[in-house]
């Protein structure tokens, strides 16, 4: 456990990339190099981190530490995951607010965010190779979810249900009447999620409230209610504390962003950033309580009946395919990503040269990040 906890302290510290890339590290780090975890623990705690709401890559972290440790390795390793980029973060946030902005991030960012989509690209070819194999159905999930968020420009979370649903009835027909009461609890799951997405879009909290108060209800309900990884928090936040409440500007929700993805660790972190400017360090650590808890309690709630039942046929099929739906949505991901950060020749360039560099030589992704920004701020027109 304890070898789990500094892993997961490390990756909180350097992993760099946003969820799609971190919960390729995991798998690349603990199942194929260290053979820490087995590949069906990891399956089975991607699985709940797509079917409960909440961030991805926090969410995989806290149900292996789970399933490695019971609620101490969750807490243990759920806290090493977030609190180093926190830190970071707040110190941000800090300089940001003393120094009127970080008119540099945005060159930084300009090299930064064309590498980051190749190590995107590169962890979600490695997760669907890992979890698909040579199975047509679930590269058929794959490739269905890919099209479905790259079209979008989303993450539908309703998608990663149905695509359990659907691989679950074709390789593990639980019979005729079992069938009926699991498609009609997924249609009416399916329901139930949209539903809570469309009202939490669009409710603000009541301004007669304290700012702290206020602070905790909104993030409380955006990790509660938002399903999907940590990118598909971002549409939802960019509402919620631009145009509904009025907390940021739009540039300032773009530098939130920015932070969230040029330092290590789970994207929803900018959520920390975004209440330090609400109301100072308070502020900051109340976001992300609100984040967080509600995450945490999703995965220690419902992961002994996971363990209870990581052997039965239908929970295993059904797992397979909200994890290949989970590697098509990273996949479309890349897409949509893609479009804003590859915007001319020499972001090309970098994510080439970032590809090149993590297929073929094996360059740790930090070193990328690190060469990515500094080619930012020689190449940037800002």
């Amino acid at each position: 456990m304890n070898e789990l906890v500094l892993y997961f302290l490390k990756l909180g510290s350097v992993g760099f990339g946003g969820p799609a890339a971190l919960v390729g590290y995991i798998r690349r780090d603990l199942v194929e190099d260290r053979k820490l975890i087995d590949e069906s623990t990891y399956n089975l705690s991607i699985a709940l981190a797509q079917i409960m709401p909440g961030p991805l890559a926090a969410q995989t972290a806290m149900a292996i530490g789970y399933f490695q440790g019971g609620i101490a390795g969750a807490t243990l390793v759920g806290l090493a995951f977030i609190v180093p980029s926190f830190l970071m973060v707040l110190g941000l946030s800090a300089l940001y607010v003393a120094y009127g902005g970080m008119s540099w991030m945005q060159s930084v960012f300009y090299g930064i965010g064309a590498v980051i989509i190749a190590i995107i690209a590169v962890a979600a070819y490695r997760l669907a190779r890992g979890t698909n194999k040579r199975d047509p159905l679930l590269w058929i999930v794959f490739t269905v979810m890919l099209v479905a968020t790259a079209w979008t420009g989303t993450e539908l979370a309703a998608l990663f249900l149905v695509a359990g649903l659907v691989v679950l009835l074709v390789r593990a027909w639980p019979g005729a009447r079992r069938a009926g009461a699991l498609a009609v609890s997924g249609l009416v799951a399916v329901a139930l999620i949209l539903v809570l997405e469309h009202a939490l879009a669009t409710s603000s909290a009541s301004h007669d409230q304290n700012v702290l108060l206020q602070v905790l209800l909104f993030f409380t309900k955006a990790g509660s209610f938002v399903f999907g990884s940590g990118l598909a928090i971002v549409p939802f936040l960019q509402q919620g504390v631009v145009h509904d409440l009025g907390w940021l500007t739009d540039h300032q929700f773009l530098d939130a962003v920015a932070v969230a993805l040029i330092t290590p660790g789970p994207v929803v972190i900018t959520v920390a950033f975004i209440g330090y400017l609400v109301a100072g360090v308070a502020g900051a650590a109340v976001a992300a309580v609100g984040i967080f808890l509600p995450v945490y309690f999703f995965t220690i709630v419902p992961a002994p009946w996971f363990r209870r039942h990581k052997d039965n046929p239908q929970l295993r099929a059904f797992a397979a395919g909200a994890t290949a739906a989970a590697g098509g949505a990273i996949a479309g991901a890349v897409v949509v990503l893609g479009r804003g950060a590859i915007a001319d020749v020499p972001t090309a360039c970098i994510a080439v040269a970032g590809l090149v560099l993590l297929v073929r030589f094996r360059v740790p992704e930090p070193l990328l990040v690190l060469g990515a920004g500094l080619a930012g701020l020689a190449l940037s027109r800002h």
